[in-house]
């Protein structure tokens, strides 16, 4: 395999600067490119038609069987593989011990437009969450209770950030995302004939008291802040989670799950 492809042991090279580069969110969008470290991501990607631009592998795994087929796959697909010394691998994935592969790829942005209002599924918005590794586990469990999409609403974090792909273990890949302002967004989910229902302090209805058989989207707010007031007079439900009184509040992705299964449950889990 070491005379197939080009061959990098410089870290100084263009390309290794450039992947090095992803990890920041500024060189992302510039790009339109990010990261995804493993062969299982990286499968999924090219099952789901996400377009690869650059596989790196590493030295050490260069002979194994799996790599050499993520290889041709990724090379039929256009891709460019390079190979290179495990310390250029681990510089790449910020890692001491960094996977096989690692490839970058090409981002996708979906617009309101392009999410299919007549899907079945419940719908997730998720207003101006803020950490990674919560974004990454709810398109996880999104992806798992097959829900229909999930929206990221006005200042959120970066779906793309290596935090939030590593979170979602390959579900990023799997999940129709899209990201747009409140107004949008409700305009959206009005025309759709969704009922919202958020997650609140404010609640007057326990959350498995919900109807979530009709058309729904389930909204959740801030890690820190919630949902704004004026966000909360435009749903048609605020509900709550029972809690015994220890913690004051749950994590947002635990939150986000208990009321996607509930709503899953009602549906007989179909």
């Amino acid at each position: 395999m070491t005379d197939s492809f080009d061959q990098i042991t410089s870290a100084s090279n263009p390309l290794i600067k450039q992947l090095r580069g992803l990890e920041r969110k500024k060189n992302r969008n510039e790009t339109g490119l990010f990261l995804a470290e493993g062969a299982r991501l990286i499968e999924q990607a090219l099952a789901q038609g996400w377009e690869i631009e650059t596989l790196v592998i590493s030295n050490s795994g260069a002979d194994r069987d799996y790599v050499r087929a993520l290889c041709k796959q990724a090379t039929s697909t256009g891709a460019r593989v390079v190979q290179v010394p495990d310390r250029l691998a681990g510089s790449i994935a910020r890692k001491d011990n960094p996977q096989a592969v690692i490839a970058a790829i090409r981002q996708r942005d979906l617009a309101l437009t392009d999410l299919d209002q007549n899907d079945p599924g419940l719908w997730i918005g998720l207003y101006e969450c803020r950490d990674p590794g919560n974004l990454g586990t709810i398109l996880r469990t999104a992806d798992c209770a097959g829900a229909a999409g999930v929206i990221l609403i006005e200042q959120c974090c970066d779906p793309y950030s290596v935090e939030a792909v590593r979170a979602s273990m390959g579900s990023l890949f799997d999940v129709r995302l899209a990201r747009t302002d409140f107004a949008s967004f409700n305009a959206w989910r009005r025309e759709a004939g969704l009922a919202m229902v958020a997650a609140s302090v404010n609640g007057n209805t326990q959350h498995d008291g919900v109807d979530f058989v009709q058309p729904s989207l389930i909204l959740m707010g801030n890690e820190q802040a919630g949902l704004p007031p004026a966000v909360e007079a435009a749903c048609d439900t605020l509900c709550l989670i029972p809690m015994r009184g220890g913690a004051d509040s749950l994590n947002l992705a635990q939150a986000t799950a208990i009321m996607l299964y509930e709503g899953w449950r009602q549906r007989g889990f179909a």
